[in-house]
């Protein structure tokens, strides 16, 4: 790590911004992969019809209160 700390120290403010942003959309793309899996799962549930209804998450959410 110290390494790449030394090599960005040697650029110029022009490429520091341009690795920023390259390292902020590389964060915000492993940020929202689990949500990404997730959201396909759900979907695929739903599409199955595999969902609770009102009644179903109701019970279950008062049945661990």
């Amino acid at each position: 790590m110290e390494e790449v700390i030394k090599i960005i120290s040697l650029l110029d403010e022009e490429d520091k911004q341009i690795l920023s942003k390259f390292v902020t959309t590389l964060i915000q793309k492993r940020k929202y992969n689990c949500l990404r899996k997730e959201i396909a799962s759900r979907r695929a549930e739903v599409e199955k019809g595999e969902v609770l209804s009102h009644k179903e998450l109701w019970q279950d959410f008062m049945g661990n209160v």
